[in-house]
C-alpha cells in the first residue's frame, strides 16, 4: 500500500474513532468516576446495534431507533447494577454475567448472528458512504462530532447536579459517602445505567456506520474503550483538567487509537495480531504511572543513596 492509500483511509479511521470515542465516554463513567470494573460493555454495545438495526428495518425512524437502543443499554446497566448491589455479586462477575446473558438476548433480537441495514435502502444518520462526497452537515465526522459535544455538555451538566456529585463521591470514597447519608447502591446503579446507555448509543451509530449489526461486534470493546481512556489521559491529561475537557480527551483518545490502528494495518502487520496489539497498548499505558512512581521518582533515588550510606 502507498502513502496515498493511508491518507485516503484516514477519514474513515477518524469517523470510526469518534464513534468508539462515544463508547469510551461510557467506559470512563464506570472506570474513572465510579471506580467500577464493568465488563458489560462487550455485550451492551452489540445490544444497541442490534436494537437499532431491527428498529430501522422494521420501519421506525432513525431517532426512535437510536433512542430505543439507548434505553436497551440502560436496562443492561440496570441488570449489572442489581447483580452487584441487590445480589452482592462482585463488579467483574456482575458484568460478566450480564455480558453472557446479552449474547443470547442479542441473538433473539436479531433472529440470527447478524443483520444488515443498507444505506441505499434507508436514510441512515452515519455511514461509511458519508465520509466523502457529501455535504459537510451529512459528513459522518461532522455529525458524530456534534453528537459528542452534546453528550459532553449533558454529562457536564448532570455531574454538576446534586445526584451527579453524589455519584462522583460514591466513586471517590464510598464509606465516607455512606457516612454522609448517600445511598451508594442507587448511585452505582444509576451510573452503570448511564454508562451502558451511552455504550449502546455508540453501538447504534456503529451498526449504521458499518451497515450491519453482528453478535460478535462487541468482542474486545472494553479493551478499545480502556485504550481510548488511557491514551486520552496520557496525552491530554496534563493540560485538560476541566471535567468536560477530560471527557473530550477520552473521545480524542478513540480517534488516536484508530489512527494508530489504521497506520499499523498500512504498515503490513498481520491483522490476526491486532487484538494482541490493543492489549499490549493498554497494558503499557496502565503501567506507565506505576513505572514513574517505582523507578523515576526522585524519592526513590534518595532512598537508594540513604541505604548505601547506611551500609
Amino acid at each position: 500500500m502507498s502513502i496515498i492509500d493511508l491518507i485516503n483511509s484516514l477519514p474513515g479511521a477518524v469517523a470510526q474513532g469518534l464513534i468508539w470515542g462515544i463508547m469510551a465516554i461510557g467506559v470512563y463513567i464506570t472506570y474513572r468516576i465510579l471506580d467500577f470494573a464493568d465488563l458489560t460493555v462487550d455485550g451492551s454495545i452489540c445490544t444497541g446495534g442490534a436494537v437499532c438495526v431491527m428498529m430501522i428495518t422494521g420501519g421506525y425512524s432513525i431517532p426512535v431507533a437510536v433512542l430505543t437502543a439507548f434505553l436497551a443499554g440502560l436496562l443492561a446497566g440496570l441488570a449489572t447494577g442489581l447483580f452487584h448491589t441487590f445480589m452482592g455479586i462482585p463488579p467483574i462477575l456482575a458484568g460478566i454475567l450480564t455480558q453472557l446473558s446479552l449474547y443470547s438476548i442479542n441473538l433473539k433480537i436479531m433472529g440470527k448472528a447478524n443483520q444488515a441495514v443498507n444505506v441505499r435502502n434507508y436514510k441512515l444518520l452515519v455511514s461509511m458512504q458519508y465520509n466523502k462526497g457529501v455535504p459537510f452537515y451529512q459528513n459522518t465526522i461532522f455529525v458524530v462530532g456534534i453528537i459528542i459535544v452534546v453528550i459532553i455538555l449533558l454529562l457536564y451538566w448532570f455531574f454538576g447536579t446534586e445526584k451527579g456529585c453524589a455519584i462522583r463521591a460514591t466513586g471517590s470514597n464510598p464509606n465516607m459517602s455512606r457516612a454522609n447519608g448517600i445511598n451508594t447502591n442507587i448511585n452505582k446503579v444509576i451510573a452503570l445505567m448511564l454508562s451502558n446507555g451511552i455504550v449502546a448509543f455508540s453501538g447504534a451509530l456503529l451498526s449504521q456506520y458499518q451497515g450491519f449489526a453482528d453478535v460478535q461486534m462487541g468482542r474486545g470493546a472494553i479493551v478499545i474503550g480502556l485504550a481510548a481512556v488511557i491514551i486520552g489521559e496520557a496525552i491530554f491529561g496534563k493540560f485538560l483538567h476541566n471535567f468536560s475537557l477530560q471527557l473530550l480527551s477520552v473521545a480524542l483518545g478513540g480517534v488516536i487509537y484508530y489512527l494508530v490502528y489504521q497506520t499499523v494495518i498500512w504498515l503490513g502487520l498481520d491483522t490476526d495480531l491486532l487484538k494482541l496489539l490493543s492489549a499490549v497498548v493498554v497494558a503499557i499505558f496502565l503501567a506507565i504511572p506505576y513505572w514513574k512512581k517505582q523507578y523515576f521518582r526522585k524519592g526513590n533515588k534518595s532512598d537508594k543513596k540513604l541505604l548505601q550510606t547506611k551500609e
